[in-house]
């Protein structure tokens, strides 16, 4: 297991399709997050529980094994790791073919599990967990938020800064101002009453940026648009929670986006997400095939197919 929430849940879809398979699967929730710098495990929030590998089980299938006459071996033969990692930010078909394995990557594609559709659903459903030891001002201010986005034409635009900027050769420049505002003007076309709720990790830019947005579109008041505050870090999930319960979705380049808008199981639902997911590879998987892609200069790539 590794990452965030987002890219532990697409590494738990994975674990349901190779159950599904008839495999044995266990999970590594330890050698990445015993680091200082990991992202907390959020799989809770659904309620989820799962089997997790032992250190013997571990070190078994890597062969990582610390004692001298098996580090003397590696030294002198290799090491005898059934570690594959995907070949790429792809579907790959090897994952689901290899058997003893000990998996790395993030899975992050739909055709790993598109054929357990249901399955994967039943699973990510909110717990009642996630209202427990909150902030009573939270609390409401969330349940509020939820309210009204049931009640509306509800869009979610999620705007991923923050860790995003101090890795720009990965992830800058893709998810821009053209974009989110030709993403804005295609959804206002087809729902002219939305009401647009906006998720970010840097709310000051998401003010400013609305502001701007507004005087560029004269039909366009700030009144259309809600900026979720509150959440932290730990209760990120509250976000993913309220994007999957909009009517339709703008996405950043981030597994978070994209679940919260996959959460939702409408059929009419529309998505739009950046044409460019890395500055650094390909990763064409990560579409549905519904998404509707607009690229980092405003430019609609892709409709949607029916």
């Amino acid at each position: 297991m590794t990452g965030g929430l987002g890219n532990q849940m697409f590494q738990y879809a994975l674990y349901l399709k190779l159950c599904a398979m008839g495999r044995e699967v266990k999970f590594d929730d330890v050698s990445e997050y015993r680091l200082e710098n990991a992202r907390p495990i959020m799989l809770w929030v659904f309620d989820i529980s799962y089997p997790r590998a032992s250190d013997r089980e571990i070190n078994e299938i890597t062969d990582g094994f610390l004692k001298l006459s098996h580090r003397i071996r590696r030294k002198l033969f290799g090491r005898r790791t059934l570690e594959y990692h995907e070949k790429d930010c792809n579907f790959d078909r090897l994952v689901l073919e290899k058997d003893p394995a000990y998996l790395t990557g993030y899975f992050q594609s739909e055709k790993y599990f598109k054929d357990i559709e249901e399955q994967v659903r039943k699973a990510f459903v909110f717990s009642s967990l996630i209202w427990e030891g909150l902030d009573e001002g939270v609390k409401e201010k969330m349940e509020r938020h939820l309210e009204r986005i049931q009640s509306s034409l509800s869009i979610s635009i999620h705007v991923r800064r923050g860790d995003y900027l101090t890795t720009s050769q990965v992830f800058g420049g893709i998810c821009t101002e053209a974009y989110y505002q030709s993403a804005v003007k295609r959804m206002l076309e087809d729902y002219p009453e939305a009401l647009f709720f906006v998720f970010s990790n840097d709310i000051e830019w998401v003010k400013a940026w609305i502001s701007r947005l507004c005087r560029e579109t004269e039909s366009l008041d700030e009144s259309r648009f809600v900026v979720i505050e509150g959440t932290t870090e730990n209760t990120g999930y509250l976000d993913m929670l309220l994007m999957s319960r909009c009517k339709h979705h703008i996405l950043a380049n981030s597994s978070f986006s994209w679940w919260g808008a996959w959460l939702n199981p409408s059929k009419d639902k529309q998505m739009i997400s950046p044409s460019v997911w890395f500055n650094n590879q390909d990763s064409r998987d990560i579409y549905t095939e519904t998404m509707i892609q607009i690229s980092p200069k405003g430019e609609l790539i892709k409709n949607e197919t029916k």
